[in-house]
C-alpha cells in the first residue's frame, strides 16, 4: 500500500505581490516533486482583484509550472468541477487582503472542505497575509479596520498566525497582548520576506513562537532562520 503523502503548509512573508526578487517563489516551487507543478492562485482575499491575478501570472508564466486562477467571485464551474480542479493542483497559493471575507466566501461555496481534502492528499497549501492566516485556528488581522483578533480559520494548523510581524505598526505588541490574554491560541509571528513549512506540524523557516506566560504576559522564541540565498 502506498504511503500517503506528508501533510504541508507554508506561510508566506512575501512573494510575487511584494517581492522582486522572485525567491520565495522560486522556494514554494522547491517543495514540490512535479517537474511542472501545478500552482493555482486563489485571490479570494482581495475580491479577485484583476491586478492581482495579472502579477501573478506575470510571476509564474515564465517558470516552470503550470499555472492558474481560481476565481469566485464571477465562478463558472459547479461544485463537482471546482473540487475536481482545486484536488488536481500542487500548490494552491492564497493571495492578501481580508481574512473575514475570504473565510465566509470559501465557507459559501465549499472551497474550505476541498482545500481540507487537498490538504489531505498532500497538495501544498501556501499564501501571505490572509493566505497565511487563513489555515490556522485564529489570526491577528485589520480584516474590520483596526488590529484585532479573529478567533476563526480553517484549523489546518494548530493555533494563530500573525503576518506582517516586523513590518506594520502595532502588529508585535498587539499580538502579543492578544494571545496574553488568551483572546487568540499560541501561534505564530511571521516577519516579511521568509517562508515558514509546516510538514505534518514542523516548523521548518524563521518565524516566532508567541506563547502566554502564565501571569498576563506573552512571551515569544524566535525559532532558527533559514535565510534564502540572493
Amino acid at each position: 500500500m502506498t504511503a500517503a503523502p506528508p501533510r504541508r503548509l507554508a506561510l508566506l512573508g512575501g512573494g510575487f505581490s511584494t517581492d522582486e526578487d522572485g525567491l520565495l517563489d522560486d522556494w514554494v516551487l522547491g517543495q514540490v516533486r512535479a517537474s511542472r507543478p501545478r500552482v493555482c492562485f486563489v485571490p479570494t482575499a482581495s475580491g479577485d482583484a484583476l491586478g492581482y491575478v495579472e502579477r501573478f501570472l506575470a510571476a509564474f508564466g515564465p517558470r516552470r509550472c503550470e499555472p492558474s486562477v481560481l476565481p469566485l467571485f464571477r465562478r463558472e464551474s459547479d461544485d463537482s468541477a471546482l473540487r475536481e480542479f482545486l484536488l488536481g493542483q500542487d500548490v494552491v497559493y492564497v493571495g492578501g487582503g481580508n481574512t473575514a471575507n475570504l473565510l465566509a466566501v470559501w465557507r459559501t461555496h465549499g472551497v474550505d472542505r476541498v482545500l481540507a481534502e487537498a490538504y489531505d492528499r498532500g497538495t501544498l497549501l501556501c499564501g501571505i497575509s490572509a493566505g497565511a492566516n487563513c489555515w490556522a485556528e485564529g489570526s491577528h488581522t485589520d480584516s474590520f479596520g483596526p488590529l484585532t483578533s479573529l478567533p476563526d480559520g480553517l484549523g489546518l494548523l494548530p493555533g494563530s498566525v500573525c503576518p506582517h510581524y516586523d513590518s506594520e505598526p502595532g502588529r508585535r505588541p498587539s499580538y502579543r497582548a492578544a494571545v496574553a490574554a488568551g483572546a487568540l491560541p499560541a501561534g505564530w509571528g511571521v516577519d516579511d520576506g521568509v517562508g515558514a513549512l509546516f510538514r505534518e506540524g514542523t516548523p521548518g523557516a524563521r518565524l516566532y513562537r508567541v506563547e502566554p506566560d502564565g501571569r498576563g504576559e506573552a512571551v515569544e522564541r524566535g525559532v532558527t532562520p533559514r535565510r534564502l540565498a540572493h
